[in-house]
């Protein structure tokens, strides 16, 4: 007796339910992914910095941003991110400097310390992937067609809200 029905087992709800299932999975998986890098984190002794600012750091890797192009890239929320990026310059993971041009803007980019939190993030994702094949949870083929759908999704998201505006 398994405990988790397969796609096949479960009769259909309809579009609707099957809709709101899906939102479902991607909220709790986005939190399951928060917890999955504190507990990681909590295990190398990494407890300056929470999973949100972690992925934050991953995120803008080699790069040197600013707050608006990480908002615009879809990666965070505007009070989120400005808290977390202030955190992080206080602590010593990020370097940030004012915009020659726009002098309001200022650009971050990370500092060794916030590299070494990225180069962990990175370690944790490789192994995951690694793992993820080997027990043939997810192979390439799979994550590529789960990708493919996941865009899709996004793409209708960004136009329901433009066609709002």
């Amino acid at each position: 007796m398994t405990l988790h029905a397969t796609v096949e087992d479960r009769p259909r709800q309809g579009p609707t339910a099957d809709y709101l299932e899906t939102l479902g999975l991607i909220e709790r998986l986005h939190r399951l992914l928060l917890d999955v890098i504190k507990d990681e984190f909590e295990r190398l002794g990494i407890l300056e910095v929470n999973a949100v600012q972690a992925l934050l750091l991953f995120n803008i890797g080699e790069h040197e941003v600013t707050a608006g192009e990480l908002k615009s890239r879809g990666y965070y929320q505007g009070s989120n991110v400005s808290y977390n990026l202030k955190k992080l310059v206080e602590a010593g993971y990020m370097h940030h400097e004012r915009c020659e041009i726009d002098r309001r803007s200022v650009r971050v980019r990370l500092t060794d310390k916030g590299q070494a939190v990225r180069d962990a993030v990175a370690g944790l994702f490789a192994r995951h992937a690694e793992l993820l094949e080997a027990r043939s949870v997810m192979g390439i083929r799979s994550a590529e067609e789960v990708n493919a759908l996941l865009r899709r999704v996004e793409r209708f998201w960004i136009d329901q809200i433009r066609y709002i505006y």
